[in-house]
């Protein structure tokens, strides 16, 4: 008699919430940093530090690969889900709002070109384009290697089938993507090109991800050794940011950051820190992927106050810009998700 299987609740991380939380805020922190007209004095916060966390992209892949295994691994390895749900669950999830979010930005500059970024982004398939360089929603590339990353979930799982293969799977990822950093296969491009667009080079952070997975129970920790750990993490984050040399080379700096996010990870599996475990990081992981991808655009409106014609101080211009778009985000997303985009796919008798 064959066994059934019971779908069972996922069970839920809290302290993701405040990685996914902070990560968004870092990344907001440096794109206002780079765009922003008037520069802030030069210090170690804003020439080191927050020019890092463009990286923190990277830790939202680690933990992609960890909650997409959390919600689908056992569902996708026992047939328990269909491709037609599964992949309908990944559109409904992300396209309505980068949709309106497209739209917006085309309202806000109209072009023939941006009529063509418009249909490659609708389509969420846009990172299969080779060299793609889309200026529509520029934060977009991110969402696309995401997509790529859900298109190829059956394979991934298969390659996660079991432990042994799935550290076998790890090691030729690595060495793909180290191969692919001093080599090009392209013919037309002599210098090697691969960089965190490319699934080829990210897809050892969505493996390190899986792989935590597979050793969720055994990597939780409690008590003491809970706080060694987190030691350790301070630890390996102060020394990753004392010597920026471990992220000049490609190849290097992409194992020195699975390293540090994944052990980022591995804390947050028990963790009932305060500082990851809150409401105010609770409710922003819930938006955090809107907030990324709006919040150029934000920034863009915020941009055309010209609050350079008032304020002087660079420091003080560049703390106010980032409120002022940091808010917009976090109400935009709030407002499209919970009121206009539910309301936009009744009217279209869409269900999720």
């Amino acid at each position: 008699m064959n066994k059934i299987y019971t779908p069972q609740r996922p069970q839920r991380y809290g302290a993701l919430d405040g990685l996914r939380a902070y990560a968004a805020i870092g990344i907001v922190l440096m794109h206002v940093l780079s765009n922003i007209g008037v520069k802030p004095s030069e210090n170690y916060l804003t020439e080191v530090l927050i020019p890092w966390f463009t990286d923190f992209t990277l830790m939202f892949m680690v933990v992609s690969g960890f909650s997409l295994c959390c919600g689908y691994y056992d569902r996708v390895k026992t047939g328990a889900i269909t491709p037609n749900a599964f992949y309908k669950k990944r559109y409904m999830r992300i396209l309505p709002f980068f949709a309106c979010l497209c739209l917006l930005d085309f309202a806000m500059s109209p072009s023939v070109e941006q009529v063509y970024n418009l249909i490659a982004n609708l389509t969420l398939c846009f990172n299969f384009i080779p060299n793609v360089q889309i200026t529509m929603i520029g934060v977009g590339w991110f969402l696309g290697l995401v997509f790529v990353f859900y298109l190829m979930f059956p394979f991934f799982v298969f390659m996660l089938d079991s432990k042994r293969r799935g550290w076998t799977s790890l090691a030729i990822a690595l060495t793909l993507a180290g191969v692919c950093t001093v080599h090009s296969f392209n013919a037309d491009i002599p210098v090697p090109s691969i960089g965190r667009t490319n699934i080829i080079y990210t897809m050892p952070l969505f493996m390190t991800g899986g792989m935590i997975f597979l050793y969720r129970e055994k990597l939780k920790m409690t008590g003491i050794r809970q706080y060694l750990f987190l030691a350790y993490c301070i630890v390996l984050t102060i020394v990753f940011l004392a010597f920026p040399e471990v992220r000049r080379g490609r190849f290097g700096s992409l194992v020195a950051e699975l390293i540090l996010f994944g052990s980022w990870l591995i804390y947050a599996l028990a963790s009932k820190n305060l500082i990851l475990n809150n409401r105010v990081v609770r409710f922003i992981s819930g938006i955090s992927m809107e907030v990324y991808l709006c919040h150029m655009v934000m920034f863009r409106v915020v941009e055309r106050i010209h609050l350079e014609r008032f304020i002087a101080d660079g420091d003080v211009l560049y703390i106010l810009t980032y409120c002022l778009v940091i808010m917009g985000a976090i109400v935009f997303s709030w407002f499209m998700k919970k009121y206009i985009i539910p309301r936009l796919l009744g009217a279209l008798h869409v269900k999720c």
